[in-house]
């Protein structure tokens, strides 16, 4: 069964109230008074209860009714009226299904209930009425009820078809109506074409696969890989003896040479380690061992002698042996997650703690994965090409925009060291997947000091001819859902499966653009950038909001938050290439970035689903290493025209700032009309439905005409708030919401931190928790906010932190001492980093011991962070 709207049903309601004893007598009292109605579905040759009189609607299917059938003759009770679909001769058969609705006159009178659809089809029969019951939510109109049989035999897409058209015609007329979906599927998901509808009945209720799903805890079975030290050791000693001058020598083509060492290496792994099966459970705990299983055999033994033999004396002894063997069993998994602690051992301390609390992180559905939607997200993710290449940089040099040079007599950009190779694999995460030539981390990191020469070749040879094997291009877009339940192919992300062995290349190499740019390179990018955080972004933002508001009465500010549309996957490589020359790299690197970019061939996984392979010359992939730093470099040309206009980046998140004084907006107009041509220069998309606009003005004495931006020729929203890096910005830029949001958020980790209060965890381990789940989200960007906040908001949030320390019985330290401690950390970094875009607001007096404070007309810029900040300093150096 399906609906509109995910609710509690009645049973559910009075189940979390304090006395139980009286929640069947008032279930009876208001059975006719529920917010959507009571339904008894089934099946006619199914069983169901007997006492049908407190629930509102009935709802059967394969009735095996004919117009011969009166409805008296069915028909339940007097107080019952009957809406009946029986099976004709437009389906192919002539007897069998049909479907019936019977509604309970004392929920909705039968004048009330309007027949809205009848159809009778080989694939589909389906019945809807509409009810206007006697109590009903203000929120809803009516309620829609469609009785649904689609046949084993049917046509599965064909019929969710007419059931789609079915239930977008009756949406489309009736907005505001409960839609209620109920009915025999067989094997039809009506998720396929009704995603934003909840499921109530997630479970088989008839057939043989009744017995299947009477456990709800299925094992899973997976084969795992087990490197063991005698594998591994084994694996070293093979790669020892590997000649790779048979591979060298075998061509003079880098792509097959590549492919050879690949193949050859992942031959060798699989050879060599351990494939193992293992079974596990979603209840399984760690600290069920041997003991407590034994004492569970022991308990039911007990049981079934007591009932034989009538005295249960000794099963009261077995469960009370079960209940000690239980208890030590958790005390002492609590002192190996507390030996963890103390060894520095945090992945398997976190992992502990997740399964104790019963942690899970929020888990977003799928639609139905197949190969066929496999196929489509790849082709989705594939539509820039087409307006790449139409782009006036592609038509004079090939399909990519590069330009081919030979490079030998340019040289090598730079030389990549054995050394180097071998320190970035002894660094990998052996936790990270492995990409498609099969080589993991693990393998890379224990054997980092045999495959570092040949590898270092390859890198080397690859720099000097500014190609990059097409083996360490191939990747795997992994669709990850961006919201709970995705409904369109644009609701998923790629992210993008590379080569482990690609990874190290690109960090190395990473590394050597970094060093070649200057440190002064668009400081209003505070993504991707040392001592950078979204704290400075924030700040940064907020400053020049605050400064402009506080110079003269009658200024405001305008707010335009930019959303690009898959703005990594837009990148043009040749207009990428230019840029790069512009800021003095050499032409060798700029060909081997080229060539990273172009030619790379994609397949979409989801699931057990593998799409065709598609390549592609357009876009940075996600996942990869290089990406980030490339679109930061895209894009630094990005930037204000003016100087009562500022655009702050962080990634693709952009803003556009406009000091507006004497109601003169043309200078932010204008900003934004040079922003939307430079976007059209570069290929970047703008989402003009994402994009939004917040006005903050703090006057009161005139009316003000505000001109709405046009991007794309459609209108920009104006709101009253909006999310910006995590933090709520609102139009009077008081913090209340934001607060409201991050308190609600963290009393809802407190119930984690009970469970392990419970579990008798030492006061170590659970102070370390409180840190990472609790405290992080209330000091989350503290440096943006804290300071103007209300006294009634820094109450609520100190309020969460003395729930706290009653549960870990320790100290803990409050948030005006962490936001102090920060200002000052923060402050520090800010004035030794010559680089960052704030660094000019700490000046030093003429005496250079203290610094110069901020001018602050008003109490709202003078409690904002950086006029702190300067006070924390001072204050911190008249102490010492």
């Amino acid at each position: 069964m399906y609906s509109q709207f995910d609710v509690c049903n009645s049973g559910t309601e009075l189940a979390e109230t304090r006395r139980e004893a009286a929640a069947p007598n008032r279930l009876r009292a208001r059975a006719h008074r529920t917010p959507l109605p009571s339904i008894l579905l089934a099946n006619v040759q199914a069983k169901f209860q007997r006492d049908i009189r407190d629930c509102n609607l009935l709802c059967f299917t394969e009735t095996w009714l004919n117009p011969a059938v009166p409805d008296h003759a069915i028909q339940p009770a007097e107080f019952f009226s009957v809406h009946r679909m029986d099976r004709t001769r437009d389906s192919g058969k002539s007897r069998g299904g049909g479907v019936c609705l019977m509604v309970n006159n004392s929920w909705c009178n039968s004048a009330s209930v309007v027949p809205l659809a009848r159809s009778c089809t080989p694939n589909l029969e389906l019945l809807t009425i509409m009810c206007r019951p006697f109590y009903l939510p203000r929120e809803f109109t009516s309620v829609i009820i469609s009785a649904v049989y689609i046949p084993p035999q049917a046509d599965t897409d064909t019929a969710l078809c007419e059931l789609h058209e079915a239930l977008t015609q009756h949406q489309a007329q009736h907005r505001d109506a409960a839609l209620i979906v109920a009915g025999d599927f067989n094997s039809a998901n009506l998720k396929r074409a009704a995603p934003n509808f909840y499921q109530h009945i997630t479970c088989p209720t008839t057939g043989p696969l009744l017995h299947y799903s009477q456990g709800r805890l299925q094992s899973t079975i997976s084969e795992v890989t087990r490197w063991t030290d005698q594998s591994v050791a084994a694996l070293q000693d093979a790669l020892d003896d590997a000649d790779w001058d048979m591979f060298r020598n075998s061509s003079n083509d880098i792509n097959v040479f590549t492919e050879a060492v690949v193949g050859f290496i992942g031959k060798l792994a699989d050879d060599t380690a351990l494939k193992t099966t293992i079974r596990t459970f979603p209840n399984q705990k760690p600290w069920v061992d041997k003991t407590i299983r034994d004492a569970l055999r022991s308990r039911t033994a007990a049981y079934n002698a007591g009932l034989a033999s009538g005295d249960m004396v000794p099963y009261k002894a077995a469960s009370y042996n079960v209940r000690k063997a239980v208890k030590e069993a958790k005390q002492r998994y609590g002192r190996k997650l507390e030996s963890q602690l103390q060894q520095n051992n945090s992945r398997s301390l976190w992992q502990g703690l997740r399964t104790i609390t019963d942690y899970k992180a929020p888990t977003s559905g799928m639609m139905n994965a197949d190969v066929t939607l496999a196929d489509e997200l790849n082709t989705f993710y594939a539509r820039f090409e087409a307006a790449a290449k139409d782009a006036k940089d592609a038509n004079a040099s090939g399909a990519n925009g590069c330009r081919h040079e030979d490079t030998a007599s340019t040289g090598n950009a730079f030389i990549i060291s054995e050394h180097d190779v071998r320190r970035a694999f002894k660094r990998v995460n052996t936790r990270k997947a492995a990409g498609p030539d099969g080589i993991s981390g693990r393998i890379l990191r224990a054997c980092a000091d045999q495959l570092a020469p040949v590898f270092t070749e390859i890198f080397n040879l690859s720099l000097s001819q500014s190609v990059i094997p097409t083996c360490f291009k191939e990747s795997i877009i992994v669709p990850v859902p961006k919201k709970p339940h995705p409904a369109s192919l644009n609701d998923y992300r790629p992210v993008a499966l590379t080569s482990v062995v690609m990874k190290c290349f690109e960090r190395l190499v990473k590394d050597f653009i970094i060093s070649s740019l200057p440190d002064t390179l668009d400081p209003l990018q505070f993504a991707y950038r040392p001592n950078r955080s979204t704290d400075d972004a924030i700040s940064h933002l907020l400053h020049t909001s605050l400064t402009h508001l506080d110079t003269r009465g009658g200024n405001y500010v305008k707010m335009l938050f930019i959303d690009y549309s898959s703005a990594f996957n837009t990148i043009i490589p040749s207009t990428l290439t230019t840029k790069l020359e512009h800021l003095g790299l050499s032409s060798s690197l700029c060909q081997w970035i080229c060539n990273f970019l172009t030619g790379r061939p994609q397949a979409v996984r989801m699931g057990g689903h593998l799409s065709a392979s598609l390549t592609l010359s357009t876009g940075a992939p996600q996942g990869c290493v290089l990406s980030p730093l490339l679109y930061s470099l895209y894009t630094y040309d990005c930037v204000a025209t003016t100087s009562s206009t500022t655009i702050i980046k962080f990634a693709d998140d952009t803003v556009v700032v406009g000091l507006i004084s004497d109601n003169n907006e043309t200078a932010y107009l204008k900003e934004i009309r040079n922003l939307e041509n430079w976007c059209q220069r570069n290929n970047l998309l703008l989402n003009v439905s994402k994009t939004k606009e917040l006005i903050v003005d703090f006057s009161t004495k005139q009316e003000r005409n505000y001109q709405t931006p046009i991007i794309n020729e459609s209108p920009v929203e104006r709101v009253n708030s909006f999310k910006y890096l995590g933090v709520h910005i609102t139009q009077d830029l008081s913090w209340s919401w934001h607060i409201n949001t991050v308190v609600k958020k963290a009393r809802q980790r407190l119930y984690h931190l009970r469970r392990l209060r419970d579990f008798r965890l030492p006061s170590k381990v659970l102070r370390n928790f409180y840190s990472c789940t609790i405290e992080s989200i209330l000091t989350g960007n503290i440096l943006t906010w804290f300071g103007n906040s209300t006294m009634q908001d820094r109450r609520a949030l100190q309020r969460v932190v003395r729930s706290a320390e009653r549960t870990i019985h320790t100290e803990l330290p409050d948030l005006h001492s962490i936001y102090s401690r920060r200002c000052w950390t923060k402050a520090r970094k800010i004035v030794k980093d010559l680089s960052h875009p704030n660094n000019g607001l700490f000046s030093l007096m003429r005496s250079g011991k203290r610094f110069r404070s901020l001018n602050a007309n008003t109490e709202r810029l003078r409690r904002s962070f950086f006029p702190q900040a300067i006070r924390s300093l001072n204050q911190y150096i008249t102490q010492y």
